[in-house]
C-alpha cells in the first residue's frame, strides 16, 4: 500500500543536504521527547499515543450517536472555534461532494458551523435559516465559557427548545467538553445531554482524532475507522524507531527549520484541489498557534491554486524572497473527466482534447513549481496517494507529530498559546465584564 510521501529535493538549491542532515540528532531527540513526555508542554501530549488507544467500543458509540442525529436532523450545527471545528471541517469539506448541500434528498445531514465568529449577520442568518428546519447541535468547548461559541450556543439552544421543547432538545444536543468541570459540563449534566470528553492532555488544535473531530465527521457520513487507521499507520511510519532520512515528519520539521534559519520566514501551504481549502486553514492554526512565540516562528500562509495564481501569483513569483512553499498534492483524482473536442476550436484548446482535467491540473502544478523555483522560492512536496479518509488520517497525524518536532527544534513550547489571551482580556475590559474594572478604566484611557 502507498503512503504519504515527502519530497524535499526542490530545496537543495537554497539549503544544503548536509545542513538538513545535521538536524538528525536534534530531530531524533525532539521526537523521543514527545514520546517520553520530557519536553516543554508535556502535560498536553496525549495526542501522541492517541491513535493506538482508540477502541472499537468507542468508535461504535460515536457511530451510534451519529446515526441518532442523522435520524432526527437534516442539518447539524457544529458549535466551536479554532481547533474545536477546523479539523472536522477540513476532513468534511475535503470528502464532501461540493454540491451535495444543494440536493433536496441527501443521505446525510448538512454540517453547518457556528461560534467560529461573532458576526451578527452570519449568526442571525443561520438562525433564520434553521427556524423551519429539522436540526441538531454538537457543541464543543472544554470550559463552555469561550465567548464566540458560548454566544452562539445560547442562541441555538433557545431555538432548539422553542422548536422541539425541552425533552426534544435533550435528544438533539450533544456536548463535547471537560470530563468533570466547566459551565458546559454543568449544563449538560443538568439537561441530560449526551456527552463526550475532551481529554485533559489534548489541546484543541491536536484534537481531530478525539470526539471533537470524529463525531462531526461521522455525522457527515464518513468512515472514522479508516481515518483512525490512517493515523495509526502514520504513527508507525514516524515513530522514534524510524531512521531520520526515512521519517517524513522529521524531514519536514528539519527542512522547514533550516529554511527559516536561512531567512525564509513565511511558509505558504499550496493546494491544487479546492476541496483542501480548510485543510490549509487547519494547518495554519496548528503551526501558527504552536510555533509563533518568543518572537520566533514561521508565518503560515495559504493559497488555493490555480485560482490564486491569478491573484497572488505575481507576488509569489517576484515579491520579497522570504518565502517557501509546501505543496499538498493528491496523486490521483477520484473522478474522471476529460476535455471535449470542439469543431470550431475558437478557444484554441483542442490540443487538450481527450486529456483528463486532472492531467491539466498536474501540469499547472508542475509548471508553477518550476517557475517558482526559477523565481527563488524553495518547494517542499507532500503527496497523498488519494483523497479519502485513510490518507487524511495519515496526513493529520503526520502534520501533528511534525509540528511537535519542529516546535522543539525551534526551542518553543508547541502546546500552549499564551498570546491568544491578550485580545480576550482587552475585549472583556471594553465590554465591562465584572472583575475587569481596573482593566476597563485603563482601556478607556488608551482609546480616548
Amino acid at each position: 500500500m502507498e503512503n504519504l510521501k515527502i519530497d524535499i529535493s526542490k530545496v537543495s538549491g537554497f539549503v544544503s543536504d548536509k545542513a538538513i542532515d545535521d538536524y538528525e540528532q536534534l530531530a531524533n531527540e525532539s521526537l523521543k521527547a514527545l514520546y517520553k513526555k520530557s519536553g516543554k508542554g508535556s502535560d498536553f501530549l496525549g495526542w501522541v499515543e492517541l491513535p493506538d488507544t482508540i477502541t472499537d467500543e468507542f468508535l461504535s458509540d460515536v457511530e451510534a450517536t451519529a446515526a441518532s442525529l442523522k435520524a432526527k436532523a437534516d442539518y447539524v450545527v457544529v458549535v466551536g472555534i479554532g481547533g474545536s471545528y477546523l479539523g472536522a471541517r477540513a476532513v468534511i469539506d475535503a470528502l464532501n461532494n461540493s454540491f451535495d448541500w444543494l440536493q433536496t434528498k441527501r443521505e446525510n445531514p448538512v454540517i453547518l458551523y457556528a461560534g467560529q465568529n461573532i458576526g451578527e449577520d452570519y449568526t442571525s442568518e443561520l438562525l433564520n435559516f434553521l427556524s423551519d428546519k429539522s436540526f441538531a447541535v454538537v457543541v464543543i468547548s472544554k470550559s463552555g465559557t469561550t465567548t464566540e461559541p458560548a454566544i452562539a450556543f445560547r442562541l441555538l439552544k433557545e431555538l432548539v427548545e422553542e422548536k422541539f421543547g425541552k425533552n426534544g432538545a435533550k435528544d438533539r444536543i450533544v456536548a463535547i467538553t471537560d470530563a468533570s468541570r466547566g459551565a458546559l459540563r454543568t449544563l449538560a449534566d443538568q439537561e441530560g445531554y449526551k456527552t463526550y470528553v475532551i481529554p485533559d492532555d489534548v489541546g484543541g488544535r491536536y484534537s481531530v482524532l478525539t470526539p471533537v473531530g470524529l463525531l462531526p465527521i461521522a455525522v457527515a457520513g464518513f468512515d472514522i475507522r479508516q481515518l483512525v487507521k490512517g493515523a495509526v499507520d502514520m504513527k508507525g511510519l514516524t515513530s522514534p524507531e524510524v531512521p531520520f532520512k526515512e521519517n517524513p515528519a522529521s524531514l519536514y520539521a528539519a527542512t522547514r527549520n533550516e529554511l527559516y534559519k536561512n531567512g525564509k520566514a513565511i511558509e505558504i501551504m499550496v493546494n491544487y484541489q479546492p476541496k483542501l481549502h480548510f485543510v490549509t486553514e487547519w494547518w495554519k492554526q496548528l503551526y501558527g498557534e504552536s510555533e509563533g512565540k518568543d518572537n520566533k516562528g514561521i508565518f503560515p500562509a495559504g493559497v488555493d491554486f490555480s485560482t490564486d495564481l491569478h491573484s497572488m501569483g505575481q507576488w509569489i513569483q517576484e515579491g520579497v524572497r522570504n518565502i517557501f512553499e509546501t505543496v499538498l498534492t493528491i496523486k490521483t483524482a477520484n473522478e474522471t473527466l476529460k476535455v471535449p473536442s470542439d469543431c470550431a476550436n475558437l478557444d484554441g484548446l483542442n490540443f487538450l482534447a481527450g486529456k483528463r482535467i486532472d492531467e491539466v491540473n498536474k501540469m499547472a502544478e508542475l509548471g508553477t513549481l518550476i517557475a517558482h523555483l526559477d523565481g527563488g522560492v524553495p518547494n517542499i512536496k507532500i503527496e497523498l496517494p488519494q483523497l479519502n479518509e485513510y490518507y487524511l488520517g495519515q496526513m493529520i497525524y503526520f502534520y501533528e507529530i511534525a509540528c511537535g518536532i519542529s516546535g522543539y527544534i525551534l526551542g518553543v513550547n508547541p502546546f500552549d498559546q499564551p498570546g491568544v489571551e491578550a485580545y480576550k482580556k482587552n475585549m472583556f475590559a471594553l465590554l465591562e465584564k465584572p472583575g475587569f474594572e481596573a482593566e476597563t478604566k485603563a482601556m478607556r484611557q488608551r482609546i480616548k
